[in-house]
């Protein structure tokens, strides 16, 4: 298997760590406290299902456009000074990955905008052939939706693919679409259903490159 999609958000970018920093702000400015712990509760959705855990942990009340407001101010300020944290081990995978003629994808819950902003900032959105973001699709992870799309567009079966995730909800959503999971844990850790459902888990990227390599290797030594 020669295809590759991964996940963005903590698989690529250290960004769900910037999101509890900026939910901590944004739920302190609105009045319903530090909030996040809410980026663990919806890593993998969409804004869509992501609207529908926060009225499920604090009703409909909360003001949800200031919510939005705050977070992308946080956010603002903090691209407008950082760049994008890179997850150990990307740039190296991703340069073996292309000198071993690899087709590559992404398939990010966040919106598109956002996507293709952080992949440009941190110079590697060159390396993916198709990129499907979760405004793109109509069901968020853990639907397959996301991933099939990229295969789709990729023009190869999803049973071709291998599928880099941090999440649950994108383990599940790249297994129901036929995929075969890798997990990199980022801030949620494996249960059991997780390490039942990926065929690796590795600690970093690097330990992700090693592993192709190998893979690569033993391809050679069948012959192919």
């Amino acid at each position: 298997m020669k295809t590759i999609v991964f996940d963005m958000d903590g698989l690529m970018f250290d960004t769900e760590r910037v999101f509890v920093e900026a939910w901590d702000y944004a739920g302190e400015k609105i009045g319903i406290g530090k909030a996040g712990y809410m980026t663990l509760k919806t890593l993998g959705l969409n804004r869509q299902k992501s609207q529908e855990v926060w009225e499920r942990e604090f009703g409909s009340g909360y003001d949800s456009e200031a919510l939005r407001r705050y977070t992308k101010e946080y956010l603002t300020d903090y691209y407008a000074n950082n760049r994008v944290p890179v997850k150990r081990g990307l740039y190296v995978l991703l340069n073996y990955l292309k000198t071993k003629s690899y087709r590559l994808a992404v398939a990010s819950s966040s919106p598109r905008w956002e996507v293709e902003r952080h992949l440009k900032d941190a110079g590697v959105f060159e390396y993916f052939e198709v990129v499907v973001c979760g405004d793109m699709i109509e069901r968020s992870k853990p639907e397959p939706d996301i991933y099939l799309a990229a295969c789709a567009q990729l023009g190869v079966k999803p049973e071709e693919c291998w599928a880099l995730e941090d999440s649950k909800s994108g383990l599940v959503s790249a297994a129901r679409a036929g995929c075969t999971p890798i997990m990199v844990p980022d801030l949620w850790q494996p249960d059991t259903e997780a390490r039942q459902i990926a065929a690796k888990i590795f600690e970093d990227l690097e330990k992700v490159k090693k592993y192709f390599e190998g893979l690569d290797d033993q391809s050679k030594g069948n012959g192919c």
